[in-house]
């Protein structure tokens, strides 16, 4: 369902005053453009089971939230439009993707023959009846779709293309202008066949995505054999073997095995991802190198790729702010030309100079150049463009509205751990002291880290298996909260922890202090071993900064966007990480209610975004004028909240995104001018009498192919 459903539709479900709500999507394969989703608006928008829709024009797809037992007379109202509706199995599914049906070409080339032939009898002198003939042959064979159009369009109050062109064509017959109207309705049609062409492309921009996943995959059998299977078939916790060289059919974790995965179609990575027992995989993947077997954890349809196609058709449906703007425009703009055209086909004549058949021909012209479809179709292909140019790169948007406002950013607020850095700390230093045998300090170290599961422990016994260190019995184990451990080794007392706990043991002197206020000044994280008497040795920890941060805030930077980082880390820590990489600001000590605090005081300097997991940081990021997920491959809740969602954990998609947002903005404002600048030519020509209604029409369709061409070079960026 599009994102802006909630605004536009209100509540979906039981309303006390009226019965059942339900929500249909309904796919109408000749809907292209505006003109189809006016007739509908009005046609569907004065029935009172009808309480919203919502067009999701490049997907074809139209939204009626209605009464539970109105959908009959919903269908026979689209059919009575001439339109062929197909309803989804359920009100929350995605419709099938059908194809729209190929109408054959040689009518139109038959159309365009009897055109030149009209054209040719006229230049030529000869008989007038001849080009008559030849010219409503053309008329008939390819202009008869839309004489239909037109007459609905009419019929149901509404002025647009292909009404225009009807009482175009109708009245240069009228005038005797013979080749000119058989020729205008030829280029009509074919135009109106290259713009469907054209706007193919663009509308299957995702669809590369859809087609990574292979139908079949490798299933372990109960009778322990294994059978290719349809992936679509296969179920949550089936055994699944992948060969080297072939795509991953779904989501799962390695059981056995490992092996190097390109998951650029999900995270945009541009190298392999090394993957081993545990880790998880993604469908649309590649497995490069070994052979592995995973179990499956998410369906065909739950998958992360199935989740980002989703989500991407869905920010299709909402429109954004520019787009917006353009369909209020042409809602003014169309019946101005047609009121202009009128005047222009009475006024002159009667006050002027009495030509009437020169001045009503004017207002023919006027009446092609009144269609607004190339201005209003340019803005959602350059979004549906931008939006999968960014799908493309591992950087999921969520609707138009934040690839418009990307630009705009002037603040960017960063999460430390896990955002800028790994989150995952490793052993930096290791001092003995008092004369202490290295080996043993590291030995007892390790044994009391072992039965911890505190991330710096972790690193502590991490470093320690590295290096072949043995552990040694721990008995009486117990943990010190906030402090850290302790436990008997032989039959001796030690403690494992933090500069609180050597200070409450009174363990600390006035060297030891200076030794640990100097790492701790570097952003470390130090811990202690102790045994009853003495300190013997201390490690030091820290969160290694991910190389990726450091260019990320410094393209940041060249785009004119500060920085500042949200951490609870103390401020010592937050300082030197954030000189590391080079960010403005630095704020440490943070609850989750100080960040939001941090980012209000941000707004109304420019947009302010927020980057983070999208769990710890979500008021911030829900605050924030855009909010950004870190790592959301695989996530759901960050993929189905977060208004950006980068699919791995890579800054550097922070600067492409406003690099692409800026791009899009570009290419929208091209486009505007483009489709009213064309406009506006061919108006001034035709009211100075240089206009005529083949140049109106190519006008027209040149204006929609350079839009829609344009638009679809942001799938290159």
């Amino acid at each position: 369902m599009p994102n802006d459903s909630k605004q536009e539709s209100g509540s979906q479900h039981t309303q006390s005053s009226r019965p059942q709500q339900i929500q249909t999507p309904i796919r109408i394969m000749q809907m292209d453009c505006p003109t189809e989703e006016t007739l509908l608006r009005k046609k569907l928008g004065g029935m009172a089971s009808v309480t919203a829709l919502e067009f999701n024009l490049m997907q074809r797809v139209l939204f009626v939230t209605h009464d539970a037992e109105a959908l009959s007379s919903i269908l026979d109202a689209v059919h009575s439009l001439g339109f062929t509706p197909e309803v989804a199995n359920s009100p929350s599914a995605q419709p099938e993707q059908t194809s729209e049906p190929i109408r054959p070409w040689w009518p139109l080339a038959v159309a365009g023959l009897a055109a030149v032939g009209s054209e040719s009898a006229t230049w030529a002198g000869l008989t007038s009846w001849i080009p008559a003939v030849l010219a409503l042959f053309a008329v008939l064979i390819c202009g008869l779709t839309t004489y239909k159009k037109g007459w609905i369009s009419i019929s149901n109050g509404n002025l647009n293309i292909n009404a225009l062109m009807s009482i175009a064509v109708t009245g240069a017959l009228a005038l005797g202008q013979w080749p000119e109207a058989a020729m205008v309705m030829v280029l009509f049609t074919l135009a109106e066949l290259i713009e469907a062409k054209s706007l193919d492309r663009a509308r299957h921009a995702i669809k590369g995505l859809m087609e990574l996943t292979p139908e079949h995959a490798t299933v372990l059998q109960s009778d322990g054999s294994w059978s290719e299977c349809e992936a679509a078939g296969v179920q949550i916790n089936a055994r699944i073997r992948v060969r080297p060289g072939e795509r991953i059919a779904l989501d799962g974790k390695i059981v056995s095995g490992q092996s190097t995965l390109n998951q650029a179609p999900i995270t945009g990575e541009s190298l392999p991802v090394e993957k081993s027992m545990g880790d998880e995989v993604f469908a649309g993947t590649i497995n490069e190198a070994g052979s592995f077997e995973y179990v499956v954890t998410a369906t065909a349809d739950a998958s992360t790729l199935a989740r980002i196609i989703l989500a991407v058709e869905q920010a299709q449906g909402a429109r954004s702010p520019t787009q917006r703007f353009v369909d209020q425009f042409a809602r003014i703009y169309t019946p101005i030309v047609f009121v202009i055209a009128i005047l222009v086909a009475i006024l002159p004549p009667l006050l002027v100079d009495g030509n009437w058949n020169g001045w009503i021909y004017k207002a023919l012209v006027l009446l092609v150049i009144a269609c607004p479809c190339a201005l209003v179709i340019s803005t959602p292909v350059t979004i549906v463009s931008g939006l999968a140019a960014a799908a493309r790169h591992g950087i999921l948007i969520k609707g138009g509205v934040y690839l418009e406002k990307g630009r705009k950013l002037r603040w960017l607020a960063l999460d430390k751990t896990g955002t800028i850095t790994y989150g995952k700390p490793v052993q930096t230093d290791f001092v003995s002291l008092n004369g202490w045998d290295e080996t043993e300090v590291r030995i007892l170290a390790a044994s009391l880290a072992s039965r911890s599961d505190h991330p710096v422990s972790a690193a502590l016994l991490a470093q320690a298996e590295h290096d072949g260190i043995a552990l040694r019995e721990v008995r009486d184990f117990g943990a010190l909260p906030g402090l850290g451990t302790q436990g008997r080794i032989g039959d001796k007392l030690y403690h494992l922890g933090n500069h609180r706990l050597i200070h409450s043991l009174g363990r600390c002197d006035l060297q030891l202090e200076a030794q640990l206020s100097a790492l701790e000044e570097q952003g470390k994280t130090v811990i202690l071993l102790t045994d009853e008497h003495s300190v013997h040795g201390f490690f030091a920890m820290a969160d290694t900064v991910k190389e990726t941060s450091r260019q990320a805030i410094a393209e940041l930077h060249q785009l004119g966007i500060r920085t500042f980082m949200l951490t609870g880390d103390n401020v010592h820590t937050a300082k030197s990480i954030a000189a590391q990489v080079g960010i403005d600001e630095t704020h440490g000590d943070l609850m989750p209610e100080d960040k939001l605090q941090a980012i209000v005081s941000k707004l109304g300097d420019g947009a302010v975004g927020m980057v983070g997991d999208g769990i710890n940081d979500a008021p911030a990021l829900a605050r924030s004028d855009i909010g950004f997920a870190m790592g959301a491959a695989g996530t759901g809740t960050a993929i189905e909240t977060a208004d950006v969602a980068l699919m791995d954990d890579d800054l550097r998609k922070l600067p492409r995104f406003v690099i692409l947002s800026r791009a899009t903005h570009t290419i929208l404002i091209q486009n505007i001018v483009v489709a009213l600048g064309i406009k506006a030519i061919f108006l001034t020509l035709t009211l100075l009498g240089l206009g005529t209604m083949w140049m109106a029409v190519f006008a027209d369709v040149g204006a929609s192919l350079l839009v829609i061409a344009n638009g679809m070079r942001l799938l290159r960026k």
